[in-house]
Order: C-alpha cells, then sequence, then structure tokens
C-alpha cells in the first residue's frame, strides 16, 4: 500500500473532474482536473532538478490556488514541504534555511533578491519564484513539464513536512510530520466533524500553518468538497458567501469581525452546517454573541504544530462520553478518537478530575520529533511515549478538556502558583472590558508577580486601579495582579495569538529598584 499522502487525497477526488474544486474571490474556477495535472507537472519539476527524494522544500510565498497546489505536488513527488510565514523578515529566514538546508526554496518575486542571496549562501541550489496573480519562475518552468505524474510510493513514517513553531522563546524547532501523521488525523477529523458529499469550505486562513494548510485543506479535499477561496480574510465577503458554503474554519479575531457587521444574521447563516475556531483561544463573549446571532453554537478545538489536532468539541453525539453533544464555551471538548490524552503534575503523577496540569498526548497524529534536535526531542517525550505539550490544563467531571495556559506563562508568586488564564476570564467578565492578558513579571520580594494589560470596548472608560480592586473582592490575594494596564491593542502574531513575550519584555523592569 502506498501511504503517500497525495495518493489518498487523489482517490477521494470526485468522479467529474471537470467539476469545480477551488472557486476564487477573483472569479476564477479550478477544476478538480485542473489540481491533478498542474501538480504532476509541478512535480515533474521538482523531479527535473534531480535533488534527492526526501529533500526539503522551503516556500514563503503569498496565499494561491498554486501555491496549493506546489504543496501537493511536493507531496506527491516525495520531498518535505516547509511552509514559512510570509511575515517573516531575513534574520528569520535565514535560520529557516541554514537549519533545515532545503534544496529548493520558492519566495515572492518582490522578495526574489534578499530570499535568494540567504538561500544561496546556505547552499541552496534552486530559488524559484511565485506570485499571487500566477506569475513567476516556478510557473514559468513548471508550464513545459509534462502534466502525468506517477506518486512516489511513501511509507507511513516518511516525512512529509516541517513545520517551525512560533519561538516565543529560543530558537525555533522544526517539527517533523510524517504522512501517517497528516493522513491518520484528515480521516479522523473526517468523521468526528461530519463532512458530508455536498459540503462546501469556505477557505479564509493562510497556508503556512496548520489550521489553514492541513486541517482545513486535507479536510476539503478527502471529502472532494469545492473551496470558496479566500486570498486575504474578508468578513463582509464570507458572510455573503454563507448561503453557497456549508463549513467555515476560522481563528477568534475573524469571528470577532464577522459579529461586527450587520449582515451576519441567523437567516444569512442558515446553509452553514459547522463552524470551526482555534489556533487561539476563543473567548466566551465571542462564543455567546455568535450563538445569539447565527443560532449556532461555534465548534473549538485544540491542536498545535507537532501534533496537528488533539481534541475537539463534539459535532454530533460522542458515543466514547455518554453520547454528548454539546459544544461548551471555554473548552476544547474531547480527546479525538486515537487520540490519548493526560494531565500530570511537574513529578509524573496523574491527576485527577478537576486539577490543573501539564497536558500530555500520544498518538499516530504526533510527530516523529524536531528536526535536527534529538536532545530537544527526548526531552518533550515521556518514558512511555506521551508528548509534553506545554499546555497547562485540567479535565472535569464530564470529560471536556479546558486550557489553562502555557507552562512557560505560569506565574510562580511567593512559591504559590498563578495561572493567568483564570484571571483573565475574571477580567474579561468586567463591564467595559473587551480582552486582557496577564503576565508575570520580576519581583525583589515575591519571585514574580501578576500585571494585567486590558483593552476596553469602544466607548468604554477603564481604570487600572479600580479592576484589580474588583479583582480582590473575588480571588485570593496571591492572584491578584500587581499592576495593571489599559492599552489600544494587544501585540498579537499572526494567528491573533496574544504575544506575552513581548508584553513581558515591555513591563520586565517595572519592579526592578
Amino acid at each position: 500500500m502506498n501511504h503517500n499522502l497525495y495518493a489518498a487525497l487523489r482517490a477521494a477526488f470526485p468522479q467529474d473532474l471537470n467539476a469545480t474544486a477551488v472557486e476564487t474571490d477573483d472569479g476564477l474556477h479550478y477544476s478538480w482536473s485542473d489540481l491533478e495535472r498542474a501538480s504532476a507537472m509541478l512535480a515533474n519539476l521538482l523531479d527535473s532538478l534531480g535533488v534527492p527524494k526526501g529533500s526539503r522544500v522551503a516556500v514563503q510565498v503569498e496565499k494561491s490556488v498554486e501555491a496549493m497546489m506546489l504543496y501537493l505536488a511536493t507531496l506527491r513527488a516525495g520531498y518535505v514541504f516547509l511552509p514559512l510565514n510570509t511575515a517573516y523578515q531575513s534574520a528569520e529566514i535565514a535560520y529557516f534555511i541554514e537549519n533545515a538546508e532545503p534544496a529548493v526554496v520558492v519566495c515572492s518575486g518582490k522578495n526574489f533578491g534578499w530570499v535568494s542571496k540567504i538561500a544561496f549562501q546556505a547552499g541552496t541550489q534552486y530559488v524559484f519564484t511565485l506570485n499571487d496573480d500566477r506569475t513567476g519562475t516556478l510557473l514559468e518552468r513548471a508550464v513545459h513539464c509534462a502534466d502525468q505524474h506517477a506518486v512516489v510510493h511513501n511509507q507511513a513514517n516518511d516525512l512529509a513536512a516541517i513545520l517551525y513553531t512560533s519561538g516565543t522563546t529560543g530558537r525555533s524547532k522544526g517539527a517533523m510530520l510524517s504522512h501517517g501523521n497528516m493522513l491518520s488525523n484528515a480521516q479522523t477529523l473526517k468523521n468526528y466533524w461530519g463532512w458530508q458529499p455536498r459540503d462546501v469550505l469556505i477557505h479564509a486562513l493562510p497556508i503556512f500553518h496548520v489550521h489553514g494548510l492541513f486541517v482545513a485543506i486535507h479536510g476539503a479535499l478527502l471529502n472532494g468538497s469545492k473551496m470558496i477561496w479566500m486570498s486575504k480574510f474578508d468578513p463582509k465577503y464570507v458572510i455573503a458567501k454563507m448561503p453557497e458554503a456549508t463549513v467555515f474554519m476560522g481563528v477568534p479575531t475573524l469571528y470577532v469581525r464577522m459579529l461586527a457587521e450587520p449582515s451576519l444574521t441567523q437567516a444569512q447563516a442558515s446553509n452553514m452546517r459547522l463552524f470551526i475556531a482555534g489556533s487561539a483561544p476563543l473567548l466566551l463573549e465571542t462564543f455567546n454573541e455568535w450563538r445569539e446571532r447565527t443560532g449556532q453554537a461555534i465548534l473549538e478545538r485544540y491542536g498545535m504544530s507537532e501534533t496537528i489536532m488533539l481534541t475537539s468539541n463534539p459535532y454530533a453525539a460522542d458515543p466514547r462520553h455518554p453520547s454528548q453533544t454539546e459544544r461548551r464555551g471555554g473548552t476544547v471538548g474531547f480527546p479525538l478518537p486515537g487520540v490519548s490524552l493526560r494531565v500530570q503534575d511537574d513529578q509524573g503523577h496523574d491527576l485527577s478530575v478537576g486539577e490543573i496540569g501539564g497536558i500530555q498526548v500520544k498518538g499516530p497524529n504526533v510527530f516523529g520529533g524536531y528536526w535536527r534536535m534529538p536532545e530537544k526531542t527526548a526531552e518533550e517525550f515521556t518514558a512511555d511515549g506521551y508528548f509534553k505539550t506545554g499546555d497547562v490544563g485540567k479535565v472535569d467531571a464530564r470529560g471536556y478538556i479546558t486550557i489553562v495556559g502555557r507552562s512557560k506563562d505560569l506565574i510562580i508568586s511567593g512559591g504559590y502558583n498563578v495561572y493567568p488564564a483564570e484571571i483573565e476570564g475574571f477580567i474579561n467578565e468586567m463591564t467595559g472590558i473587551a480582552e486582557s492578558a496577564v503576565i508575570g513579571v520580576p519581583h525583589p520580594d515575591f519571585g514574580e508577580v501578576g500585571v494585567a494589560v486590558v483593552i476596553a470596548k469602544p466607548g468604554a472608560k477603564l481604570d487600572g486601579e479600580l479592576i484589580i480592586s474588583n479583582l480582590k473582592a473575588r480571588l485570593a490575594n496571591f492572584k491578584i495582579p500587581k499592576r495593571c494596564f489599559v492599552v489600544d491593542e494587544l501585540p498579537r502574531n499572526t494567528m491573533g495569538k496574544v504575544q506575552k513575550n513581548l508584553l513581558r519584555d515591555q513591563h520586565k523592569a517595572l519592579f526592578k529598584s
């Protein structure tokens, strides 16, 4: 059996290859035959370069259907896909290229000058350009290649992609994902999320990370479903397209932006069967407001670069958990079928229901380790093969998992553990607060103390000292932030996650004498 991920995706294409597979926001229609033939041509181009199987193909380009075709081509030809965030600058790109040593680099035409210089200096043999208007040297070369290509035979554990983690602390690590990791996860999600024959996906995410590249694209392709493809997210356009679609995947920020649009109504969303959120925590307020406006509950799930998807709120009755169907805001649901999840303390003891500790996971979706970091890989796995996610959470009596924060976000103040997410939950409930972030900063007496940074809702006037005094009435004193700052916005990465490391840097000298 061929375990190449592309072989499985191709087998799921509909019988009518002339049907539309992708419809773009600028009016182009790509058929299933287009995906097959174009990825074959690109695969043949890669083959013609004579680089060994397993060579890395690093890609930093704007979102386009052709970029997706390049991903499919890399899979089918037996090379390793390395997507890079379009926001990365020269120092970051230099690190990734030096670390991964790709044989091929594909970049936007506008960046060719500086990217090619870095790549050639690092020993990369080939640098091509690909633009979002279907121009560039990659397509110019590929057009001369044959449109038939025999899919390379791969084992399940053969490397398919390397995803560099965001690197909020220290250097980014390259998570190695195999064909088997990704296919097992895609098949599990197809069943758990109830993908249906007539489903249409609105694809509004970037394609340089797990959510947009793997979860969304694999889901649609493995189901033979059409994608409505957006080069950039536009809330008005997504809402306008809802009557033609059934599934939407987004990060919390996208839902907040759509809620600001008067056109979002229950009637407009009535054809949609599933709204999925992930990549950053979904505020309970957003969850509740969305349900009020559309009549539908967002399904929140949890995953990471190293594991793809791990848990999900149920789409339908989950027979493993007394057939529960409730999508509960503030939770990330149950472990996916095939995923084993446990919560342990720092000494490696299993914790009871409701106790907070480190989340560990095991399953066919869990990566094989970090690229060229055997020591780090060994560090992150337990003796019995569980991966230590670095996330802190708990499992309640009904089996639902709540993520409390990252272990690196834990504040140890005067010997007490303080979990920022708990305090943020209380702050976010206060009148006039749109969002909050609680961070730990050095303190001469307590070792570390909490500092709150909050954003006001439009028109609201906030007082930091008043927020702290309100907290004192509700929480133990050791949990109370020592200071509270009101700001216009919180620093975020491209996925919408608050970059707490930047906030910590900003306030680290606050209590220095």
